[in-house]
């Protein structure tokens, strides 16, 4: 939401429209992360200590008056909210110039700068050893990652049971004592030390890694990216064929569910290096195609020739 500068201390009408303005926001932003996550109302609810009628209040815009104020006084002082609100150090002035040129960004002159600044900073060494698939579940990344790795002769990972070995419990157990947050750092952590070998990887990664910045910064930073697309109808039908219902357990709202979950996804799935449309592939006609985009593939094929 714009910054819209300060308010006048009398101007009591403006005030009140500008609270429930960030009010709705809040609540729309707040709505859209649990949408990134996949979680439910219920699992937020559980793993924040807040009622899901305070939950259900808040993404409907109708939070608690004092962070309206507290919005207030962040326009009185000329200052964005999230910098009150921040934690941890104060950022340099640099890092405040430079945030004010990437707010004047728009979406696409962000995803060129990100690009830039990856390629001038953050890019690790052999990354295009490492290939890693991304999209929803149901897009067939394990299927399709152990042909890749076979054709290739290299090892796959699926980052989920990775996790699994670093906490040392099923998924499912990491989930029910530490929710997202905790299997967050989990997989964070793996994936580093994935990183860290500088081995040929094919990696099939969940489908929320995305929601995590961090962690999915670690991912484009470190491995050549494919994002698996596919129609919500496709997901579900995969999903289902493979025996697991639960998509569709006890929530006849599945498939809208799923379908909010991939819009509020599909600019991050966006930032892969490349994407294949899985819609009229099998999985041995994808992972042809991933191979033909792999520039790693690409050059042992090639150097062969």
């Amino acid at each position: 939401m714009a910054h819209p500068g300060p308010i006048a201390v009398d101007d009591a009408g403006r005030r009140h429209a500008v609270s429930e303005a960030f009010l709705q926001a809040l609540g729309d932003r707040v709505r859209q992360a649990r949408a990134r996550h996949g979680m439910t109302r219920r699992d937020l609810a559980t793993h924040s200590g807040v009622s899901e009628r305070h939950l259900a209040q808040l993404e409907a815009g109708k939070g608690n008056i004092s962070v309206g104020l507290l919005r207030n006084v962040a326009l009185a002082l000329a200052t964005p909210v999230g910098d009150l609100l921040r934690e941890g150090p104060e950022p340099s002035a640099e890092a405040r110039l430079l945030q004010g040129v990437i707010d004047r960004l728009t979406p696409e002159q962000a995803v060129v700068a990100r690009k830039l600044l990856d390629q001038r900073f953050n890019r690790r060494p052999g990354r295009n050893v490492r290939l890693a698939l991304i999209g929803l579940r149901g897009a067939g990344k394990t299927t399709v990652g152990r042909l890749v790795a076979e054709a290739r002769g290299i090892r796959f990972v699926e980052l989920a049971r990775a996790v699994e070995q670093t906490a040392g419990m099923p998924l499912q157990t990491i989930f029910d004592l530490a929710g997202q947050a905790g299997y967050r750092r989990y997989e964070q952590k793996t994936l580093q030390t994935l990183l860290d070998d500088d081995s040929p990887l094919v990696l099939a990664t969940a489908g929320g890694i995305v929601s995590d910045s961090r962690t999915f910064h670690q991912l484009l930073s470190g491995c050549f990216t494919v994002w698996l697309q596919a129609e919500p109808q496709q997901h579900m039908q995969r999903v289902i064929a493979q025996g697991d219902n639960r998509p569709m357990a006890g929530n006849r709202q599945a498939m809208q569910d799923l379908k909010r979950i991939l819009a509020s996804r599909e600019s991050l799935y966006a930032q892969a290096d490349a994407s294949v449309d899985t819609s009229n592939l099998d999985a041995a006609g994808v992972a042809a195609r991933v191979l033909d985009l792999w520039p790693d593939a690409r050059r042992q094929r090639e150097a062969n020739l």
